[in-house]
């Protein structure tokens, strides 16, 4: 299971009010979608994602075709019930 929690950001255009579509990562990439959020008001989608290191976030993103504009450590506040 990956070790670590990043934040990817996406900035939309002005006025985009759509929620972006996010393309399944690849399956071998080590890289596990947790949750994504569209907050169309600041024009931004944050995804939330596990990985070993910002490097396999990275090429993961490639791999699925995600427009990435930032790639950020992040950590849980209130940890997600994994029961």
């Amino acid at each position: 299971m990956p070790g670590s929690l990043f934040a990817v950001e996406r900035y939309e255009r002005r006025g985009d009010q759509r929620t972006p579509p996010l393309a399944a990562l690849p399956a071998d990439s080590g890289v596990r979608l947790v949750v994504a959020v569209h907050v169309p008001a600041d024009e931004v989608l944050i995804a939330l994602v596990e990985a070993d290191d910002v490097a396999a976030v990275e090429a993961a993103a490639v791999g699925a075709g995600w427009q990435v504009d930032r790639v950020t450590p992040a950590v849980w506040i209130v940890p997600l019930d994994r029961a």
